[in-house]
C-alpha cells in the first residue's frame, strides 16, 4: 500500500503522522512545492496550476491515494484534481472539522488564515454544520507562516494574538488550517481560561487518514509491522524533509532514509 500527501509546505505533516500511526506498513510519498510556497496569498488560478503539478510529482509514484493535505488547496484546487486523477487515483481533501466541533452544543471558535475567514466556503460549512451555535471566526495573522519556518518567537506572537480575538467562552477551537495541528497545544494553553473546563480541540488529520483508508478499501492496522517507506518530493525533485519538519513531533516520527519509492 502506498499512500500520498500534498501540501506546499509541512502542514501535510499531521496527516501523515495519523497515516502512519493507522498504518505502520504503508509506503509514504510526501509532494511539497518549496519553490511555489506560500500557496494562500496566489490567485486560486495560480494555486490550482501549483497544486496540479505537485500533485501529478506524487501520482506519477503510483500512489494507491492522494491526501490533499491542506485547506486552503482543498478549497481552490479539489475539483480540478478530482478531474485530473480520478478514478484511477482517489483523491481525499481536507475540511475543517465544524461538525464534529458543533455537535458538542459550542459556543466555538474557528480559527483560520485571514483568507479563509470570512470567506464563503467557511460560511456555508458553518451554515451547513453548525446552524444555531455560535461561531466566532478567528483569522490568525502569520501563524501558519511561523509554524512553516519553526520560528518560536513568531508561533508564540502568532497563537497569542489570535488568542486574544477568541471569545472568553467559547468551548471548543476548530484548527482551520493543518498547520496549526503541529502547534495544538500551544494553541490549547493559550485559549483556556482559568477554572474553566478543559478547551476541545478539532483537527481534521484523523478523519482525513481514516477516510483515505476507507477510499481504498483498507482498513486501520496499527499494530502492523512499522516496514514503510518515506519518499519526498520538493516541487518535483526527490529529496528530504524540511529541517523545521523535524522541529515538531510529527516530523520527528517520519525521521528515516528518504527512499525512491
Amino acid at each position: 500500500m502506498k499512500i500520498a500527501l500534498m501540501d506546499s509546505g509541512i502542514g501535510l505533516l499531521a496527516a501523515t503522522a495519523e497515516v502512519r500511526r493507522l498504518r505502520p506498513d504503508a509506503d509514504l510519498v510526501l509532494s511539497l512545492d518549496p519553490d511555489g510556497m506560500p500557496w494562500g496569498p496566489r490567485t486560486p488560478e495560480d494555486l490550482t496550476g501549483r497544486a496540479l503539478a505537485v500533485a501529478e510529482a506524487a501520482a506519477a509514484h503510483r500512489p494507491d491515494a492522494l491526501i490533499v493535505g491542506c485547506n486552503t488547496a482543498t478549497v481552490h484546487a479539489l475539483t480540478a484534481l478530482r478531474a485530473r486523477l480520478e478514478p484511477d487515483l482517489p483523491v481525499i481533501g481536507t475540511v475543517p472539522a465544524i461538525k464534529p466541533a458543533a455537535a458538542g452544543g459550542g459556543p466555538l471558535a474557528i480559527w483560520a488564515t485571514p483568507a479563509t475567514t470570512g470567506s464563503p466556503y467557511q460560511k456555508d460549512l458553518i451554515q451547513d454544520f453548525a446552524d444555531g451555535v455560535a461561531v466566532a471566526e478567528v483569522p490568525c495573522w502569520g501563524l501558519a507562516e511561523a509554524v512553516e519556518r519553526a520560528d518560536e518567537r513568531a508561533i508564540d506572537a502568532a497563537v497569542a494574538a489570535a488568542a486574544a480575538l477568541t471569545p472568553k467562552d467559547v468551548t471548543a477551537v476548530v484548527l482551520g488550517c493543518t498547520h496549526y495541528e503541529l502547534v495544538a497545544e500551544r494553541i490549547r494553553a493559550a485559549v483556556q481560561r482559568p477554572a474553566c473546563p478543559p478547551i476541545a480541540l478539532y483537527g481534521s488529520a484523523g478523519a482525513v487518514a481514516a477516510q483515505a483508508l476507507r477510499r481504498i478499501g483498507e482498513r486501520p492496522a496499527p499494530g502492523a509491522p512499522a516496514g514503510g517507506t518515506l519518499t519526498v518530493l520538493l516541487s518535483g525533485r526527490e529529496g528530504a524533509l524540511p529541517t523545521s519538519a523535524l522541529t515538531y513531533a510529527e516530523g520527528r516520527l517520519l525521521r528515516q532514509v528518504t527512499t525512491t519509492g
